[in-house]
């Protein structure tokens, strides 16, 4: 078992920046990647960002590429998610997500082949 514990998010106006901590605890010896994902009201959830475990690679949806950063210590096992030039149409419930198998680097972006979620931190951008 592996628990995900999500901290930061919160309300800020359009242009500003927010942070989202991930901490993993539990069986975390086989991690192979952790993720961010997210889901709006009345939408399916989407890849936001990606981070290899091994060798810190990362990967980004095109909407949040260049805005958004994701980072990994692996000593805390922790993976943050810095946002920032944030828009309305980021607004969302963000959730972690960790990956405890080895696939092809494609599977970073996509949701069932991530073990474990976290309960998810609303982000809400206003204009």
């Amino acid at each position: 078992q592996v628990q995900l514990v999500e901290s930061g998010g919160g309300s800020v106006q359009a242009g500003g920046s927010l942070r989202l901590s991930c901490a993993a605890s539990g069986r975390t010896y086989t991690t192979t990647a952790m993720g961010w994902f997210r889901q709006a009201p009345g939408k399916d959830r989407e890849f936001v960002a990606a981070i290899s475990w091994s060798g810190g690679n990362t990967y980004y949806a095109d909407s949040v590429k260049g805005r958004f950063t994701i980072s990994r210590d692996n000593a805390k096992f922790t993976v943050d998610l810095q946002m920032d030039d944030l828009k309305p149409e980021d607004t969302a419930v963000y959730s972690c997500a960790i990956m405890l198998s080895t696939y092809y680097s494609g599977s970073y972006y996509k949701a069932p082949y991530y073990d474990y979620w976290g309960q998810g931190a609303q982000v809400t951008v206003s204009s």
